[in-house]
């Protein structure tokens, strides 16, 4: 076993060996720019990226054409929030999203308010899903997008994307999902799932950093957005800039090999979560999973062990590499929006822990996993003089407090 040992899939993931070796020629000798249609340098790397393209679109039950590449997801996510908001001015103003959305996502809301956009932004239930009756009651005649992501970032609670398609498509409203954590790791159609715009991320499935992708439907309907970056028209003029090779090469590969193992992949990874699931539930009062079990992704497990702040439980497992929020908040000592927007209080939204597991995961790793965890809540809730008196049967929401 390797040290430290790497919990935290979601927020990246390591570069498949593999994937590697498919971009490597493009860093070195097949160096051509894909626009450059005068040699055969140019026609090479073009032919690469019309092969990864294809690979891509197989994996999400596209065409090659409806694919769009960026810089990552949350250029994606920019893309189409703000590309709609544009393109469809003259027709609508309103957009839909909801409460535990990437920050990708509902920061580019907050900017498109401003510029005389209305954001409904739907709360989720306690178990981290929408509710349908609400999404179809906030739908009016202004608006024009609904974004729900696919999967959650922390919590790995998987929306009921096909049913949100359905109630875009009776409306006539476009609907875009953020499916960085599930592209790759559950399947997804979006044909079968009425999806019109998806985003995805080659470093969270083995590829490369700063390379993503944008699904744009072209026909039934025929998804038009306006470019957020202006240039020389690349990618049928959505977005300009010479195109990465080596990185969508690399997407491409990543793509490929999710698509030919993630039957295999996913239940492997179902099977490591439920152990470590089953055994930090047995070994430890009071521990709680946050969100879905049932809808929810193969490799995700989050949970909040009340009496014992997170940052300290981290210190204490420093040789497990977990987060105690996404990746994308973790500077801040506030506690999980996602975790509030789920209902809970302040000292298990602070006490949660995102286990995220991935190709590379081992049983073995699993096991000191579970006993290192175990070790240290244990050992933490010892110090704690609100365990003993949880333990004595105090109820502590009764409890007076007086400040000194």
């Amino acid at each position: 076993m390797n040290f430290p040992i790497y919990m935290d899939y979601h927020a990246t993931t390591p570069l498949d060996q593999r994937v590697l070796d498919g971009m490597m020629p493009y860093m070195t000798s097949k160096f051509g720019n894909a626009a450059s249609r005068n040699h055969s340098f140019g026609w090479e790397a073009e032919e690469a990226v019309e092969t990864a393209r294809k690979q891509i679109a197989s994996l999400i039950g596209a065409t090659a054409k409806e694919i769009v590449f960026t810089s990552g997801a949350t250029e994606s996510n920019n893309l189409a929030l703000k590309g709609v908001a544009e393109m469809y001015a003259e027709r609508g103003n309103h957009i839909i999203t909801a409460s535990t959305e990437h920050k990708a996502t509902l920061d580019t809301c907050k900017r498109l308010e401003k510029h005389g956009c209305r954001i409904t932004i739907l709360p989720v239930m306690a178990d981290g899903l929408i509710d349908l009756d609400m999404l179809r009651e906030a739908i009016t005649e202004k608006t024009i997008l609904i974004s729900i992501m696919y999967a959650n970032n922390e919590i790995g609670v998987v929306q009921p994307i096909a049913e949100i398609g359905r109630i875009a498509k009776e409306k006539g409203v476009l609907f875009h999902t953020d499916a960085v954590q599930a592209t790759g790791k559950i399947p997804v159609d979006v044909t079968k799932d009425n999806i019109d715009m998806l985003s995805l991320s080659g470093h969270k499935i083995y590829g490369p950093k700063g390379v993503g992708a944008l699904y744009v439907r072209r026909r039934n309907p025929r998804v038009q957005l306006t470019a957020q970056m202006d240039g020389g028209g690349h990618e049928r003029g959505m977005r300009s800039g010479t195109l990465n090779v080596p990185g969508i090469v690399g997407l491409g590969k990543a793509c490929e090999i999710c698509r030919d193992e993630m039957p295999t992949e996913s239940k492997r990874l179902a099977a490591l979560r439920d152990k470590l699931k089953s055994a930090l539930l047995a070994n430890l009062d009071e521990t709680y999973v946050n969100g879905s079990i049932e809808h929810r992704l193969p490799n995700n497990l989050n949970i909040s062990f009340a009496y014992v702040e997170g940052e300290s439980l981290l210190m204490g497992i420093n040789d497990v590499a977990v987060s105690s929020g996404s990746a994308c908040t973790s500077a801040t000592l506030e506690p999980s929006y996602v975790l509030k927007a789920l209902g809970a209080g302040d000292d298990l939204a602070h006490s949660s822990i995102r286990f995220g597991l991935g190709r590379f995961t081992t049983e073995e790793e699993i096991d000191y996993v579970i006993g290192k965890v175990t070790e240290v809540v244990k050992k933490l809730r010892e110090l704690s003089p609100l365990y003993d008196m949880f333990k004595e049967g105090i109820d502590l929401s009764k409890v007076q407090w007086t400040a000194h």
